[in-house]
């Protein structure tokens, strides 16, 4: 027996040193990750910063490699690139996920929210149903991200409804029915990606378009659009998905390792973004920006546009049960806010 011992002892410590030999050698699971935030953005830091933190807690088993700028295409083309591997995961606007599952359209309704705190209450109780939806579709949400509150940006001065409808305006391309859902609504919708804005500005392809301030002047888009109308239209919402291919790929440990670090991020997102949206349009204002405020009397025509879009995109463009239950949750926490 202590004969038999002796001999398994070498193929122990050489199957022992093999394995490790193997781990040393394993190649890290690179994920690639494409976004429209620009390069050098706090958008941008933050996702940076994230991939070192993904790096340090998997030991440099998973890294993160960040394709920022659209240079992997607007967003369409990047839900369309994670669906046949090109790329593995995606920090998309409302309109990426809405390319994934029409559900997250009802973050594109105007006036649908009238604050932050309300938001983050809806969110936080709409998550499962929404995180449900994407990975029937094959993706997994990672975390929330927060791009600040969408405001129209005008080369005229715009104070009424009847005025804006004048202006010809951006809508993201790749949704036919958004496109014909503004067009019904009076808007002179011209369909492009993101990263043609500056191009269509420049061209005279559009006049105006919706973005929030800390993009605007991330993206320099408002030297060609000197006005802001003073009411907002909703805040911009955005995720960080990762294919469930990719995702299942990654060990256990690793993927909770992972949520831990973009939890962290999507709390930094809502502690700073808010601000420096705010911050954004000051320093707009200080090199020429001009905020229009919407006269009491005119108010009722924004109200009265954003329920025409509320009532049209209930079942047709977003399954109905996701606008009540948004809807339920809002309700619930304005009921709360009022005691």
């Amino acid at each position: 027996m202590n004969h038999a011992r002796r001999a398994l002892t070498p193929l122990l410590i050489a199957a022992a040193l093999a394995a490790s030999a193997a781990a040393a050698g394993a190649q890290p699971n690179v994920v690639k990750l494409a976004s429209l935030v620009p390069d050098g953005s706090v958008w941008h830091k933050i996702l940076q910063g994230t991939g070192s933190e993904w790096s340090a807690a998997t030991a440099g088993r998973v890294t993160l490699r960040i394709y920022p700028g659209g240079v992997a295409g607007d967003e369409p083309d990047m839900v369309r690139k994670m669906r046949i591997g090109q790329i593995q995961a995606s920090a998309l606007t409302v309109t990426g996920l809405a390319a994934i599952d029409d559900a997250f359209l009802i973050f594109t309704v105007p006036r649908m929210f009238d604050s932050y705190p309300e938001l983050l209450y809806v969110l936080d109780r709409m998550k499962p149903v929404l995180k449900q939806r994407l990975e029937a579709k094959g993706f997994v949400l990672l975390n929330w991200g927060h791009a600040g509150w969408v405001h129209f940006f005008t080369k005229q001065p715009v104070q009424t409804v009847a005025e804006i409808h004048k202006l010809k305006m951006f809508v993201w391309a790749g949704d036919d029915r958004m496109v014909q859902m503004w067009r019904d609504n009076g808007f002179q919708p011209v369909a492009l990606a993101a990263t043609d804005i500056l191009t269509g500005l420049q061209t005279g392809m559009i006049e105006a378009y919706p973005t929030t301030p800390l993009a605007a002047l991330a993206l320099q888009w408002y030297r060609s659009t000197p006005y802001m109308v003073e009411d907002g239209l909703a805040p911009l919402v955005g995720g960080l998905v990762m294919t469930k291919t990719a995702w299942t790929r990654i060990s256990e440990d690793d993927r909770t390792a992972i949520l831990a670090a973009c939890k962290k991020a999507e709390k930094r997102l809502e502690r700073e973004i808010p601000g420096q949206d705010s911050t954004a349009v000051v320093e707009m204002q200080k090199r020429g920006l001009t905020v229009t405020h919407v006269r009491p009397e005119a108010m009722a025509g924004w109200t009265a546009a954003a329920d025409a879009f509320a009532a049209r995109i209930r079942g047709t463009m977003v399954p109905a049960e996701v606008v009540d239950l948004a809807l339920r949750e809002r309700d619930s926490y304005r009921k709360q806010a009022a005691r």
